[in-house]
């Protein structure tokens, strides 16, 4: 279920960009690169201010696509995070489990050596 919920997060943060940079793309007349560089800017709140919408239009659904896209960017951002730090977790653990089987299996080999081969 959760991975489920990830791609349906970082399903809706393409949909957003993609029509986010058609939208501007169309309505303030900008190249795609320009188009795709001012809403990936937009949605992660770095707003370098090198592109400003120009029209009404733009500045009013840029309003609304900041209130809109600021959530699921934040959102998609704290899910990556969750999955990194899951992974890292993960792979600590189980290199502590191997560290702890190793162990066992030394001192098995030592109580076999202490023993001789004849027990």
């Amino acid at each position: 279920m959760r991975n489920e919920a990830v791609f349906i997060l970082f399903g809706l943060l393409a949909v957003l960009i993609g029509s986010g940079t058609v939208f501007y793309h169309l309505v303030e007349g900008w190249s795609w690169i320009d188009s795709f560089f001012f809403t990936v800017v937009t949605l992660s709140t770095v707003g370098y201010g090198s592109l400003v919408p120009q029209t009404v239009i733009g500045k009013l659904a840029t309003t609304l696509f900041i209130f809109a896209g600021l959530g699921v960017f934040a959102a998609a951002i704290q899910q990556f995070s969750r999955v990194t730090v899951e992974s890292r977790l993960r792979a600590r653990a189980e290199l502590r489990e191997a560290r702890r089987k190793a162990a066992e299996a030394e001192k098995r080999l030592e109580a076999v050596e202490e023993k001789g081969p004849d027990a």
